[in-house]
This record gives C-alpha cells, sequence and structure tokens, in this order.
C-alpha cells in the first residue's frame, strides 16, 4: 500500500481488515511490468502513455491526476483524459528528459465543481431545487482559490435579485470553469501506488545499428588459395563509408582468438582447410580468450584506435559478447568444471537439434556458478575499460535468466550508460522475460514478418503491447538469416524491408552486404552461400555505389530521415492507415508540437509497395486524427524520397512500383 493513500484507515471496524481498494478504486495501471516486479522502461525523448481505470459509485464525476517525478525530485501533474467512458479508462501522455529513476502514481478525486455543475445544469433550468442548488454551487466556489472571478461569482449566485439562470450563469462562467478546471475542488483524494520507470539513454531505444566483420574489410587473397586477414586498421577504412551512410552503431561479431579443434570450414562444413579462418563465435585458442584480441586484426591498442576512430565519425562500437568455448579456450584448461561431462568421460558441445556445433563448448552455469558469474563480470568491465559501452548478446535464450538479471543490474549499477541487446530468436515468453529482466533491446520476428497481414500485427504489438519492457532491433539481415522474401524478391525486396525497419522501428540494423543485394543462399538454407562466418569475403564497396548497383542511397536517405525526424525517434507512436490492396502497407508516426523542439508537430505518413515483382495500386483512406490532423482534414504532403509534393485528404490513390516506397512529410500549418 502506497504511504500517500490517506483514503485508507487502519481503524476500520471489526476484524481490523484493511480493504485492497482505496475510497475510489485505481486500477490496471500502466505502465507497469508483472505487477511491478520490474521497473518499465523508457529511454531519453521518449513519449510514454500512462493510463489506469478508476471510478466511484454512483454518478458523481471523478478526476484523475498523473503525478510524474524526475530523479531530481521535480514533480509535474498531468490530467488524464477520459478514454472510453463505458469502461472507466483515464490516459494521457509525458515525455521523460533524463535519465534515471522516475516515479509515478495516479491520483483520483471527487471533481465536486463537475459533480454540481452536471446536477444543476439539469434541475434550475427545470425549477428544481433552485435555491438549494445555487447556494450549493456557491459553496464549492468557497473552497476554491479565492479569485476575483470566484469570488464574484460565488457573490451573484447568492444575490436572489438576480434570477436564477443568471446566478446559474455566473457560476459557470468560462473564467471560473477554466479556473476549476486547471484547479478543481477535489474531494476523497485516493492516490495509487507508486511506480517505478527506468529512464536510460537515447541509444537504448533508438539507433541504426550495422553489423561488418573487420576481418573481411581490408582482406587479401594470395596466389596459394590463403588469405591475408584485414586488421583493424584496414577496417578502419570502412568506417567512414558506415557513418556517411547515418548509422549510430557499427556492431562487430567477436573479434577473439579462434580455436582449431573442430574448426568449420566454407559454408559450415566439419573439415576446415589449413586456410580456413573459422567462425569468430568459436572462441578461444592458445592466443587467448574473452579478454583477447584476434592476433591477425591486432591488438587491444588498434581496437582503441578503431573506437575512437568511430566516435570521433558519431558512432559507438558494439561488441559481440558470447559466452561459450572452443575445445582451445584457455577456460577448458583451467576451469573444466565451467562445462559439461558426459559419461564418457568427454565435454560435451553445443547442440540445436538436428543442428551441432562441434566446434564450441557450451557454459555449465550450475557447477561454479560464482566462480563463472565473476569470470563474465570481469569480461565485461574488462570492455568496458576499452570504452565499449554496447554489448550484442549473442543467444542469451541458452543461458538462465536469472544470471542475465544479475549481470545486467551489477553492470548497469556501475555503469549505467552501458547497453545489453539480446540477440533471442526464441519463443516469445523467453524473448520477452530477457527484456523484463533488463535487456535494453531486442532482435525480433520481423524477419519473417513478410505479409501485410502479419506486419501489421506484429509491428501494432511491439508498438503497444509490450513497448512497455520491450525495445526490438529491427535487422533486415543477419549472417544466419537470409529468409526467402529476400532471396526471391532481389532488390525491390531489399528495398521494401529497409524502408520498412527504417521508418517503422525507433532501432534498425542491417548486416554488411545488404546494400549490395546479395541474396544468393546455400541450398536448403535461409543463410547467404560462401557464409562470412567461415570465410573472408572482399567487397568493392565504391565501384558498386559508382555502377548503380548498391542501396547505400537509399540506406543513406532513410538514416537521413530518421536524423531530422523526431517522430521516428519513438517507438510507441506507430499507427496503421487502411489500404484496399493487400500488397500495400501504409503506417504513420506523429510526435505532437509539444514535444518537439521545433514546437512544430512532426508526422511521417508511409506507404510501401510489399510486392517485389509487380506495380501495385490503391487507394489509401487516412485517419487524419492519427496524423494530428481534424477529421477529414485537407493536408499537403512531401515525398521525402522523391521530393513530390500532393495535396491529399482522407481518400488518395497511389501506385507503386516494385521496390517503390513514399516517405511522406506531413505540412502542419
Amino acid at each position: 500500500m502506497s504511504n500517500r493513500d490517506s483514503s485508507r484507515s487502519t481503524n476500520f471496524p471489526g476484524s481490523g481488515y484493511e480493504p485492497v481498494y482505496g475510497r475510489i478504486p485505481i486500477m490496471r495501471l500502466r505502465p507497469q511490468i508483472e505487477c511491478a516486479l520490474f521497473p518499465s522502461k523508457a529511454y531519453v525523448g521518449e513519449v510514454i502513455p500512462f493510463s489506469c481505470v478508476a471510478f466511484r459509485e454512483g454518478h458523481d464525476k471523478i478526476a484523475v491526476d498523473l503525478v510524474l517525478t524526475a530523479p531530481n525530485g521535480d514533480a509535474t501533474r498531468i490530467r488524464l483524459d477520459r478514454g472510453n467512458p463505458g469502461l472507466d479508462e483515464w490516459q494521457t501522455t509525458a515525455q521523460v528528459t533524463v535519465e534515471g529513476e522516475w516515479q509515478w502514481y495516479m491520483e483520483a478525486f471527487g471533481d465536486d465543481f463537475a459533480t454540481w455543475r452536471h446536477n444543476a445544469e439539469i434541475k434550475v433550468p427545470a425549477g428544481i431545487d433552485v435555491e438549494v442548488m445555487l447556494e450549493e454551487g456557491a459553496r464549492v466556489l468557497d473552497r476554491a482559490e479565492q479569485t476575483p472571478a470566484v469570488v464574484a461569482a460565488a457573490k451573484a449566485a447568492r444575490n436572489t435579485a438576480l434570477k436564477a439562470l443568471d446566478r446559474l450563469r455566473a457560476l459557470i462562467a468560462d473564467d471560473v470553469v477554466a479556473q476549476l478546471t486547471e484547479a478543481p475542488v477535489r474531494s476523497l483524494v485516493t492516490p495509487s501506488a507508486t511506480r517505478t520507470i527506468r529512464v536510460e539513454r537515447q541509444r537504448a531505444g533508438y539507433g541504426a545499428w550495422y553489423e561488418f566483420f573487420p576481418r573481411s574489410e581490408g582482406a587479401v587473397p594470395n596466389i596459394d588459395g590463403s588469405w591475408r586477414s584485414g586488421t583493424f586498421q584496414t577496417a578502419t577504412e570502412r568506417l567512414d563509408g558506415v557513418a556517411a551512410m547515418g548509422f549510430d552503431v557499427v556492431y562487430l561479431p567477436p573479434i577473439h582468438p579462434i580455436g582449431h579443434t573442430n574448426r568449420k570450414g566454407p559454408n559450415n562444413t566439419l573439415v576446415a582447410g589449413p586456410n580456413d579462418p573459422g567462425s569468430p563465435w568459436a572462441i578461444g585458442a592458445d592466443t587467448g580468450g574473452h579478454k583477447d584480441v584476434h592476433p591477425d586484426l591486432g591488438a587491444e591498442a588498434d581496437f582503441v584506435a578503431f573506437r575512437e576512430r568511430a566516435e570521433e565519425l558519431g558512432m559507438e562500437v558494439a561488441l559481440d559478447l558470447a559466452l561459450q568455448a572452443t575445445p582451445d579456450h584457455p577456460w577448458v584448461k583451467e576451469h573444466p568444471e565451467w562445462f559439461t561431462t558426459l559419461a564418457d568421460g568427454t565435454i560435451a558441445y553445443a547442440e540445436n537439434p538436428p543442428k551441432k556445433y562441434q566446434d564450441i563448448y557450451p557454459i555449465n552455469f550450475d557447477n561454479d556458478r560464482n566462480g563463472f558469474y565473476a569470470e563474465v563480470l570481469d569480461v565485461v568491465r574488462h570492455w568496458i575499460g576499452l570504452g565499449v559501452k554496447i554489448f550484442r548478446v549473442d543467444n542469451p535464450h541458452t543461458k538462465p535468466l536469472q544470471f542475465w538479471e544479475w549481470l545486467i543490474h551489477d553492470i548497469n549499477a556501475e555503469y549505467p550508460e552501458v547497453l545489453f541487446l539480446a540477440e533471442a530468436f526464441t519463443r516469445p515468453a523467453v524473448m520477452q522475460s530477457l527484456a523484463k529482466a533488463g535487456f535494453h533491446q531486442s532482435y525480433s520476428y520481423f524477419t519473417w514478418r513478410n505479409t501485410r497481414e502479419e506486419l501489421e500485427e506484429f509491428l501494432t504489438e511491439i508498438s503497444h503491447d509490450t513497448s512497455d519492457f520491450m525495445r526490438p532491433n529491427l535487422f533486415v539481415n543477419t549472417p544466419d538469416i537470409l529468409t526467402e522474401y529476400l532471396q526471391r524478391g532481389g532488390r525491390p525486396a531489399y528495398e521494401a524491408r529497409a524502408v520498412i525497419a527504417a521508418i517503422a522501428g525507433s532501432n534498425w540494423g542491417m548486416y554488411a552486404g545488404y546494400e549490395l543485394v546479395e541474396n544468393v543462399a546455400r541450398p536448403g538454407s535461409e543463410e547467404n552461400i560462401d557464409n562470412e562466418k567461415y570465410e573472408f569475403k572482399q567487397r568493392n564497396w565504391a565501384a558498386e555505389e559508382a555502377a548503380g548497383r548498391s542501396l547505400a542511397p537509399l540506406i543513406t536517405q532513410l538514416n537521413g530521415i530518421r536524423h531530422a525526424h523526431p517522430a521516428l525517434w519513438q517507438l510507441r507512436n506507430f499507427e496503421i492507415h487502411d489500404a484496399d490492396n493487400p500488397q500495400i502497407l501504409s503506417f504513420s508516426k506523429h510526435l505532437a508540437a509539444k514535444y518537439t523542439d521545433s514546437g512544430i508537430a512532426d508526422t511521417i505518413l508511409t506507404v510501401v509497395n510489399l510486392d517485389p515483382f509487380a506495380t501495385q495500386e490503391s487507394t489509401l483512406t487516412v485517419d487524419a486524427e492519427k496524423l494530428g490532423l481534424p477529421r477529414n482534414a485537407a493536408f499537403q504532403v512531401e515525398d521525402l524520397l522523391s521530393g513530390a509534393i500532393w495535396d491529399w485528404s482522407t481518400h488518395n490513390f497511389v501506385r507503386l512500383a516494385p521496390g517503390q516506397s513514399h516517405v511522406l512529410s506531413v505540412r502542419h500549418h
């Protein structure tokens, strides 16, 4: 029970039972997670919807305030609006502007002036209880702040020389109503329980990610079939191109030594040749483990120089945290108890039947919990010490949930700026529980949602249903994921998916090669042939762009639009608009003027052709209220991709070629 809940008393007669409900019941508080077992999440600049259900007996009027307290103790009071009256819903929004723990609660109260007015406007004109109603109104005003308008209205109400309707009009004059709305006369004040929102830095909820393998950048094939690996120095040369496309985060797969025992060859073959580099996720060799840099890439100082150059270009570097080991990892000799030993005395390698990962030993988290937990904490601190503030975690759903809750809590208590992204393509309950446990971002099912129906359902869910705790990062591809839609749809499919991810998601990402439409799969799989996980890959970025084969110009446009439009920095403002062609997807993101630095509302309306093979036409029905405009309003839009300007209204004809989209800025006057 909240210590502010003065409406509840411990002095009830009888058994001494204390009711759960306050004098005015307040229920279904949102945002909250698992009955407030965890704080809900937000990031700096995010606009959060707050809501509750509140009502009282009978017909007397109530109102509800949100009391939101910033980490420095400054409190703001915001009046909630009625949602669905029949469901007793109340709702509002508020923007959080600084990092830290915010506290909030709802405060319901009897609105005595509103109750009196409702009754008086019925009774007085009908001649019922006229003098009683007018005196009751004057007494309500006696309890209000005694401004000149309120004093004059109360005096007029008691002036029997005036007509009854004139006395009533004085009590409900505009200036009186405005004051009593802003500062109501309250009774039966009932606070709810207090809830917490953990507000993290903006990058936790907004950013564009680019993944590439540093060993491939600058890699050179030798005549004998071997390769000279790229290094952090050569990979640094790629950073300018990534920054030019507008990305905020450069994500690197594991950069540690790679084991030789059971090393995988090209396309995940079981036998590697002498020149095959192996999978970066097969961590550990005689040259070190999770705290070390692969000697082919350089030294720690080279990594630090790489990170510093990325930061000079306005990007952060995210590192992979993969808690597994090869048979060659120092952990195997030094701490065999950290693994599972089978009945035949061998250590169990990783399996996800029918998949087998013979080059990897999974960790047993229970044999020596304290010892291994301390080691991971030391590993993470090591890379934080080298300037890393973001970790992409490999397969967290295969490790104990309790471990992640502990690790993220302890790291964030010491380093609140550090972020963790969960690469967990798993069951919804597991994925969502990882987010609740503390992961700041999560991979999602986006790559497998391709029809309009699937996309509308998915994007609505992540924006509204799970947004109090889970922040999806809409990667369009990964080294492991090349979906059938991309394989079959070619360049138009790649264009459409990039637009949807970049504009619908506050976080989105891509793996290198997407901009070159690398869509040839290994037969029978959903991943690229000649997969970069197992071999070097040489690409000529500049030549492909010069020849017009690269999507870099489109990606640059999309990230530029994201940076320029604060509506796209939000997750929870996604809304669907209807089209009469199932191949046309339309959605908007709107940010009210009171939440923008310019004081002008920001609204983006997007229309995408999902068919990568044919031109599609449709009549688009726009809900203007979702755009922050009056119902059925006419408005002007500018296509931020083509520069075209059109006059639109509720119903609009669109015709889009394969891969074509409209990303429309709605002009607010």
